[in-house]
């Protein structure tokens, strides 16, 4: 069996699990929300820039200034990053590369703010507000570092972080000056994706609880994408031969790296762990997994 004809019976099968109830509540309150704010700051991972964009929130903000934020850049193929970048400005969103863990790209938010709402703070000037925020809404499906970056930008720690899906609970308005107050929000999926491909490569990097899907066939699904656009990465990292199918290589990484049952099985569950968890840590190296090209 080929690694495509092995993905594609992975696809059959595997039934991506989304929406939890809480998630209906928050869309909800981010569309009642929505018309408070002048500016929609949404977070995408910039691994997946399209499977990690909600495509409701096109609709809810279709009449706001927008800017998009392709964070965990420093996870993501460089040149990649920058097609991501002309991609998004060609549908007149403003956008920017970010690190929140390491601030990377943060300081220049605040200029790009002002850029994206020159309309908006004109207009008041004329009718002599002076003083009035610019108000943004934060968005993200969960993962995406919504938090992180909000602490980050603010400089404290104004939200509750971590590293898992869901930790945002309710909206928060957070005033970071005189100039600028955010409103941060619960992050949302939504209600039924395009495709499998989509619900993959959300669970790949951690927008979905592990539990609730096989993390071997994920991972196995993984390998087949490294293989295709990154030869030699896991010849590299776990010095096995990446000429064998996806579930054979998976099978000699758990050997080379010591990931064995009784009776000198392999453990396939803590090899695909083991795999996934240098591919979202970024020990793998810098991956893409999405070009617009492609798209």
């Amino acid at each position: 069996m080929t690694v495509r004809q092995w993905d594609a019976e992975v696809r059959k099968y595997m039934n991506y699990q989304w929406y939890p109830g809480h998630m209906t509540k928050a869309r909800r309150m981010m569309e009642e929300n929505i018309k408070l704010v002048d500016l929609v700051i949404e977070l995408v991972d910039a691994r997946v820039p399209l499977a990690s964009r909600n495509p409701d929130i096109d609709a809810m903000g279709k009449n706001k200034a927008r800017l998009i934020l392709l964070n965990k850049s420093d996870l993501a193929d460089e040149p990649v990053n920058k097609l991501w970048k002309e991609y998004f400005e060609k549908q007149g969103m403003y956008v920017l590369e970010v690190n929140s863990k390491s601030g990377s790209g943060i300081k220049a938010i605040h200029g790009l703010v002002k850029e994206a709402c020159r309309e908006k703070i004109e207009r008041d000037r004329r009718r002599g507000i002076l003083n009035r925020p610019v108000r943004a809404m934060v968005v993200g499906i969960p993962n995406v570092g919504k938090s992180t970056f909000i602490n980050s930008f603010a400089g404290k720690a104004c939200t509750k972080t971590g590293n898992r899906p869901g930790v945002t609970k309710g909206k928060q308005w957070i005033r970071l000056n005189k100039s600028l107050e955010l409103l941060d929000t619960p992050g949302i999926l939504w209600p039924k994706f395009e495709s499998q491909e989509v619900g993959l490569k959300l669970a790949l990097i951690g927008s979905m609880n592990d539990n609730i899907n096989s993390v071997e066939e994920m991972t196995v699904s993984l390998i087949g994408m490294l293989r295709e656009r990154y030869g030699g990465v896991l010849a590299e990292r776990y010095g096995v031969e990446e000429a064998t199918e996806a579930y054979d290589l998976l099978k000699d990484i758990a050997k080379m790296r010591r990931c064995i049952l009784k009776g000198e099985e392999p453990d396939m569950k803590k090899a695909a762990f083991l795999v996934l968890d240098d591919f979202r840590s970024g020990r793998l190296g810098r991956i893409s997994l999405e070009m617009p090209c492609m798209e």
